[in-house]
């Protein structure tokens, strides 16, 4: 008997322990990579068969889950913003972002990924581009993120613009107002003052920590780094951040680790130049971006911390097909800036040893919106009701963790799509079909769907369908090449039903939950006195009849 009670007391005590380490909140690592296109690395066709290796990557896809329907937003800002609040951009008013020096960015009042964490009782770090505005009250150390180091605010090409090798042509007093407004790397711990660490350039000089380094007639007084160096010191955090956290192994963690590569100009660091295999710039820089994505996952399985810990890498936006050839690729049609599924679709990869399995390719409609539910669940948490000041906040995010943990489906059955100024959106997604409105620039359809000059991206007006959309069956033809709404074959304006409505009640939530204040406006055309006096008009309409999108007949 002593020995039967002893076996049985032994075997609670192992399942108690299981339980309580089922029950541990996990640790969760969440890498983003910059522009990096669909086709870009090895889970998806690309890697060594488009001359640069990625073999980090394609390890985390053999350990993981890999995403083919996994979509972000069509440019930075609202991509970051996007990820980080769980909202559509149009919400938060992070459609797009001014240029430095104007201040402004993410209202204090809304819930990050790193607030939300931190009240569920996780330590935060935040390291690598931000790009969610200047002022004090939009960065990381002050949107919930206890601990950030090289925090950089803007584009690689902003870090250009002051330097006179980029454009010698520039009048030296607006260069000289770049210079002084752009700001370097910041660093910061919450509730305190960020402070520079060192001005960012696009030369390559590492020099972080020398007073008053002068490079062509620019004199850099607390130091100055070049482009190509940024992300070594972006790994350099992310790795300081997992051994710090390492030290307190109850303490759960949210690292949030975001990598400048690969968008334009790419200029790889030293070790990396022609270390591709096509020795371009852009291949040169995807190994790099492998690179340091591995360093990061080889620490966190040297710290024993892997086990507990779910990682999710994705990137910002779509490829950057503008500035070909230093940019990523994909099959789809469309560029960055358009709502094609070139813009927006984008690669996302999750690990969580033990529970999500190895190697499953996962096709559900999910996409960045979806980490703020996600992460809030496995962290055992509930999404905010009031915003930050307290008012009454809609989230646009569902839970992805029964498509990870291999429970259940993804409960997003649509998609929406939106440029800088789009209220409504300019493409939605149902299903497997997707009606899209604007065709910015026409995006092809004069030369043919690929062509890289006709993928006008921003550079294209925004020119909205007359009467009825396109429709493109994403299954059957992924690369919105042949328009189904009305054609010899068959009709589609059935399809319309669903998207409509789906669109109506994404529209209806408006009126409830009120978008904010842009921060920052692209230019669309004059004001014109009518739409003036049509703006108290349509707000009242809004207010009192909701809205109401009649269906085509298609005749």
């Amino acid at each position: 008997m002593p020995l039967l009670l002893g076996a049985i007391c032994a075997s609670l005590a192992t399942t108690t322990e299981v339980r309580a380490q089922d029950q541990k909140q996990p640790n969760i690592l969440f890498l983003v990579s910059d522009d990096t296109g669909f086709g870009d690395l090895g889970p998806y066709g690309g890697g060594e068969g488009r001359g640069m290796p990625t073999p980090n990557i394609d390890r985390m896809a053999r350990e993981g889950m890999t995403f083919f329907s996994f979509y972000a937003q069509p440019s930075c800002t609202p991509g970051r913003a996007a990820m980080q609040t769980g909202r559509i951009p149009n919400r938060s008013g992070m459609t797009t972002v001014a240029f430095q020096g104007q201040g402004g960015g993410l209202p204090k009042a809304e819930w990050t990924l790193g607030s939300v964490l931190k009240s569920a009782g996780y330590k935060t770090y935040f390291t690598g581009k931000w790009h969610l505005g200047e002022s004090d009250y939009a960065l990381p150390n002050a949107q919930g993120y206890d601990v950030m180091e090289h925090c950089f605010l803007y584009h690689c090409n902003a870090y250009t613009y002051g330097d006179p090798t980029w454009f010698p042509d520039m009048d030296p007093k607006l260069r000289e107002m770049f210079d002084k407004v752009t700001k370097g790397s910041l660093s910061g711990n919450a509730g305190e003052e960020a402070k520079e660490d060192f001005k960012v350039n696009g030369q390559y000089v590492d020099k972080p920590n020398e007073d008053n380094v002068t490079l062509e007639g620019v004199t850099y007084p607390d130091g100055v780094v070049g482009i190509p160096f940024m992300d070594k010191y972006v790994e350099a955090s992310g790795i300081k951040f997992l051994e710090d956290a390492a030290k307190n192994p109850d303490q759960p963690f949210f690292i949030n680790i975001n990598f400048m590569k690969v968008h334009q100009p790419n200029l790889p660091a030293p070790e990396f130049k022609h270390k591709s295999l096509s020795k371009s710039k852009y291949a040169d820089s995807v190994v790099e971006l492998d690179t340091r994505i591995g360093n990061v996952m080889d620490k966190l399985r040297e710290l024993g911390l892997d086990k507990n810990t779910l990682v999710v890498y994705t990137t910002d936006n779509g490829a950057w097909q503008d500035v070909y050839p230093d940019a990523g690729y994909t099959p789809f049609r469309g560029t960055k800036g358009t709502v094609r599924e070139g813009g927006n679709r984008v690669p996302a990869i999750a690990v969580w040893p033990g529970k999500i399995k190895e190697g499953v390719r996962n096709h559900d409609i999910v996409g960045g919106l979806d980490l703020m539910a996600t992460f809030a669940s496995v962290a055992g948490t509930k999404l905010p009701e009031k915003d930050r000041e307290g008012e009454p906040i809609y989230f646009d995010s569902h839970d992805m963790s029964p498509v990870l943990l291999g429970t259940g489906k993804s409960t997003r059955k649509e998609w929406f799509y939106f440029t800088e100024n789009e209220l409504s959106p300019g493409a939605a997604r149902v299903g497997n079909y997707k009606a899209v409105f604007n065709i910015r620039g026409d995006d092809g359809q004069a030369t043919g769907g690929l062509a890289v000059d006709s993928n006008l991206g921003w550079k294209g007006a925004e020119k909205y369908v007359a009467t009825v959309p396109q429709v493109f069956d994403l299954w059957q033809d992924p690369q919105e090449r042949y328009d189904i709404f009305m054609n010899n074959y068959t009709e589609r304006t059935w399809t319309l039903v669903t998207i409509s409505k789906s669109i109506q009640e994404l529209m209806k939530t408006y009126v409830e939950y009120p978008p904010r204040k842009l921060q920052s406006e692209t230019y669309t055309g004059p004001i014109t006195i009518s739409a003036y006096q049509r703006f108290q008009h349509v707000r009242e309409q809004l207010k009192k009849e909701g809205v109401v999108i009649p269906l085509p007949t298609g005749n």
